[in-house]
C-alpha cells in the first residue's frame, strides 16, 4: 500500500503530515503529487471530498523550500472561486507548512486593502485569491505577477459558472508561459476541457472516479413535497426531527432571499440554526463558519456558496431544501457529507416544478435516485398555511390593533350617514323656499322701482350725519352678528342670482 513517505514528499512535509494524523494518501494525492513534484502540469478530475486540496499544497511546500519571494512579486499563485476556499486553503498552508517559514498572502473581498499591502511588501511565497481581488491589486500597480512559477487553478467548474474564466485569462496573460499549472475541478464538461487544453502543455491527467460522480458512502434520497413554501418547511422540519443519527447538516437553497427566509423560520421552530450566504459581511461568513466547524450550531442554512469545496469533514447530513438548477451543484452540494471516508446523508425535498432539473441530475450522476415514502404521485392533500411560520410584520400587526380599537370605540349608529333620499328632499325643499323669498323680493323693488316726487325730493334732503349714523349703525351690526346663521348667502345676494329664469331684460 502507497504511503506518503513514497510520494518523493520532503521530510518537513512529511513530519507535518504525520502530525495531522494521515498516513494514507487518498487517490488523487497519490496520483497528482509525483508529478507535481517533476514540474509536470496537472489536470485532476476527482470528485469533492477527496483530498484535492493537499493533493497540490504537499508538493508545492517541496517545491518551495529553496528560494525566497521579492517584495510585490508572488513565487506561486492559488486560484479559488469564493473567499470560503481561499480562506481554506490558507488553513492548509498554516496547517502542512508550519516547518517552513513561507509567507503566504491571502487576497479576498471584504477586507482592507491596506491590510493586504502590508503583506505584499513583504514579499508572498504563496499568493491565495479570488480572481476579482488579484485584478484589483494589479491594476493598483501592487503587483507584478512576472516571478509566478506555479498557478493553480482550483474549482474550475465553478470558476466557469461564477463567470470568471475571462479574468483567469486576462490573469495567465500576466504569468510567464514557463510556469507548472495544476488545474483541478470535480466535473469536467466540454467548456471546462476546452479551457484545460488552452492552459495546460503536455499535462498529466488523474481521474480517480468518473466525471460528475457522488461518493458511494452518501446515502441519497428524494422526499416529495407541495409548492407552497411553508409545507415545505414543515416537511422539512419533520425530516430533521426524524434523524436519530444527525449531529450536524447544511440546508441549500437556491437563492439567498430562501436562506433568510428559511432560517428564521427555523429558529422560530426551536433549532440551533445559522446563515450563510454571498451578500453577508466577510466577518459574519467567517464567524459562521467557525462556529459551526466547532458545533455550536446544528444547523447551517447556506446558498451554494458553501458548496464547493469546504472541508468540514463530520457534516452527517445534507438536506436540499430547494432542487438545484444546475445539475453540478448536486455533486458539489452531497459532498460535503461523507467525505473522508465517512458514512452521509442527502435529502433533496422535490415538487412537481422540479421534475425537469431532478431528470438533469440522474442524467449527469448516471443513477436514478430512491424516493423516501413515494413519489410526487402518493402526496396527501396540501395542509393549511401555518400562520405561526409566516414572518409577522410588527408595523401591519400594529395598524390592524389601532384599527380593530377605533370601530370597537364608536358604536355604528352614531356614525351612520342619512341615507340618499332624505338628502335629496331636504335639498329640494331648501331650493323651493329659496327661490319664493327671492321672486318676492324682486316684486318688491319693482313696485318701489318708480318713486313719487316727494319722496325723492326727501331723499335728496337727508343730512350728511345722517348718514354717518346708518354707517355706523351697519358697522355694529356686523360687529355684533348674534342671530341665526343665514342659510345659504343669507340677506346679501349676488345680483346675477337674482335674475329669474326665463325674464327679459
Amino acid at each position: 500500500m502507497t504511503t506518503f513517505a513514497d510520494l518523493g514528499l520532503s521530510q518537513k512535509v512529511l513530519s507535518a503530515v504525520t502530525d495531522a494524523g494521515y498516513t494514507i494518501p487518498t487517490p488523487i494525492q497519490a496520483g497528482a503529487i509525483p508529478p507535481a513534484l517533476q514540474r509536470r502540469d496537472i489536470c485532476g478530475i476527482a470528485q469533492t471530498g477527496t483530498g484535492k486540496t493537499a493533493s497540490f499544497v504537499l508538493p508545492m511546500l517541496t517545491l518551495l523550500e529553496k528560494g525566497r519571494a521579492w517584495a510585490r512579486m508572488p513565487r506561486t499563485l492559488i486560484l479559488e472561486p469564493t473567499r470560503e476556499l481561499a480562506a481554506q486553503v490558507a488553513e492548509n498552508f498554516e496547517k502542512y507548512g508550519k516547518n517552513h517559514k513561507l509567507n503566504v498572502a491571502l487576497l479576498i473581498g471584504g477586507v482592507s486593502f491596506e491590510e493586504q499591502n502590508r503583506k505584499l511588501e513583504r514579499g508572498a511565497d504563496v499568493l491565495i485569491c479570488t480572481p476579482g481581488r488579484l485584478l484589483d491589486h494589479c491594476e493598483r500597480g501592487k503587483l507584478l505577477m512576472t516571478g509566478v512559477e506555479i498557478l493553480v487553478i482550483d474549482e474550475a467548474d465553478r470558476m466557469l459558472d461564477m463567470g470568471f474564466i475571462p479574468d483567469i485569462e486576462r490573469i495567465a496573460k500576466m504569468i510567464p508561459f514557463t510556469r507548472q499549472t495544476l488545474f483541478f475541478s470535480a466535473t469536467m464538461p466540454p467548456e471546462i476541457q476546452k479551457l484545460a487544453d488552452r492552459f495546460l502543455q503536455n499535462p498529466e491527467r488523474i481521474e480517480v472516479a468518473k466525471p460528475s460522480s457522488t461518493a458511494l458512502t452518501v446515502t441519497q434520497r428524494l422526499v416529495a413535497s407541495h409548492n407552497k413554501d411553508y409545507e415545505k418547511r414543515a416537511i422539512l422540519r419533520d425530516l430533521i426531527r426524524a434523524q436519530d443519527d444527525l449531529k450536524n447538516a447544511i440546508i441549500f437553497c437556491n437563492r439567498k432571499k430562501d436562506v433568510a427566509d428559511l432560517f428564521r423560520s427555523l429558529e422560530r421552530h426551536g433549532f440551533s440554526v445559522g446563515a450563510l450566504h454571498g451578500d453577508m459581511d466577510q466577518r459574519s461568513r467567517t464567524d459562521m463558519l467557525a462556529g459551526f466547524k466547532a458545533n455550536a450550531i446544528t444547523l447551517l442554512v447556506a446558498s451554494d456558496v458553501a458548496a464547493r469545496g469546504l472541508d468540514i469533514p463530520d457534516v452527517s447530513h445534507v438536506f436540499n431544501f430547494d432542487v438545484p438548477i444546475h445539475a453540478e451543484d448536486y455533486v458539489h452540494r452531497i459532498g460535503r457529507t461523507g467525505r473522508a471516508g465517512r458514512s452521509g446523508r442527502a435529502f433533496t425535498l422535490v415538487t412537481k416544478t422540479d421534475t425537469k432539473f431532478l431528470d438533469a441530475i440522474e442524467k449527469l450522476i448516471g443513477n436514478k435516485i430512491e424516493w423516501q415514502d413515494g413519489d410526487i404521485s402518493a402526496l396527501p392533500a396540501p395542509m393549511e398555511s401555518q400562520e405561526s411560520d409566516r414572518p409577522r410584520s410588527k408595523g401591519r400587526d400594529r395598524d390592524k390593533d389601532r384599527g380593530r380599537g377605533r370601530r370597537s370605540a364608536v358604536p355604528k349608529a352614531e356614525v351612520r350617514q342619512p341615507e340618499a333620499p332624505a338628502l335629496i328632499e331636504e335639498a329640494t325643499t331648501i331650493i323651493e323656499a329659496r327661490t319664493d323669498s327671492v321672486n318676492t323680493e324682486q316684486q318688491h323693488k319693482a313696485d318701489n322701482r318708480k318713486p313719487q316726487h316727494g319722496a325723492r325730493n326727501a331723499v335728496r334732503q337727508q343730512s350728511p350725519a345722517n348718514d354717518d349714523q346708518r354707517e355706523r349703525r351697519q358697522r355694529h351690526q356686523r360687529d355684533h352678528d348674534d342671530g341665526p346663521t343665514p342659510v345659504g348667502f343669507g340677506d346679501d345676494i349676488p345680483a346675477f342670482m337674482l335674475i329669474v329664469a326665463g325674464a327679459k331684460g
